[in-house]
């Protein structure tokens, strides 16, 4: 295996793993999101005020930490261009690039959605006068909380679905090529053979000629054996 090779595919297993980890955040950040406690604590109790501050907490931390680890995969996939653009050109490895390039681009479009309906949420709640009413409301609305859940396991499902198909297009695009050249190899040797099958006739005329000439020679200088013999047997009789 190459440097490239090994640079490229340790550098696609980097961005795999970022892409979970960021999945795993983003994830994470829709649920708190979806919290019905979560920013405003002007009515709360001491005791439910600290739990609403370690959900800000919480929240400022897992955006810092989707940003950052959306900055590393933005550099992993900077470094697989590079990469890329200093081998030669394959469509599985152009794929496979664009692919990873897509998803970034949709975390971020994610994230920045998250982050702004969460921020918008906080915004709108520290405007309104009846925060208790609202957050016990949103507490007893336990139906939307499930669909919520329920919307964000059949994404992880459809993210996950969608990696496997795109192995598997990885896959039948390798396949192809190594097809295609498996191809061309059998078709050099098939032209090999044929040149050869063209110029046995030569040869074998060459042959042939070659073989008539011996037997001529031959026969001439038989004949020239028996002619001397002849003379002999008939100069020894006179």
């Amino acid at each position: 295996m190459s440097r490239g090779t090994s640079s490229w595919e340790d550098l696609r297993k980097q961005a795999r793993q970022l892409e979970n980890e960021i999945d795993v955040k983003l994830v994470n950040l829709s649920k708190l999101g979806s919290s019905p406690t979560i920013f405003n604590n002007a009515t709360k109790s001491n005791g439910e005020a600290a739990h609403l501050l370690n959900q800000n907490f919480v929240f400022e931390s897992v955006s810092s930490e989707v940003q950052d680890l959306l900055s590393k995969l933005s550099e992993i996939n900077d470094m697989m261009s590079e990469v890329s653009a200093s081998q030669a050109p394959s469509a599985a490895l152009k794929h496979t690039l664009q692919r990873h390039h897509d998803i970034l681009k949709d975390y971020n479009t994610e994230f920045q959605k998250t982050k702004s309906h969460i921020q918008s949420k906080r915004e709108r709640e520290d405007l309104l006068g009846s925060v208790r009413k609202d957050i016990d409301a949103y507490k007893n609305d336990s139906g939307r909380n499930r669909r919520t859940d329920l919307y964000l396991k059949e994404n992880e499902h459809l993210r996950s679905s969608e990696r496997l198909v795109d192995d598997q297009i990885n896959i039948a695009i390798e396949t192809k090529e190594h097809i295609m050249t498996q191809r061309g190899t059998l078709k050099r040797m098939q032209s090999r053979v044929n040149d050869l099958s063209s110029r046995f006739p030569l040869i074998n005329g060459l042959v042939q000629r070659i073989s008539f000439r011996k037997r001529r020679d031959a026969m001439i200088l038989g004949s020239v054996i028996g002619i001397c013999i002849l003379l002999l047997i008939l100069y020894s009789h006179n």
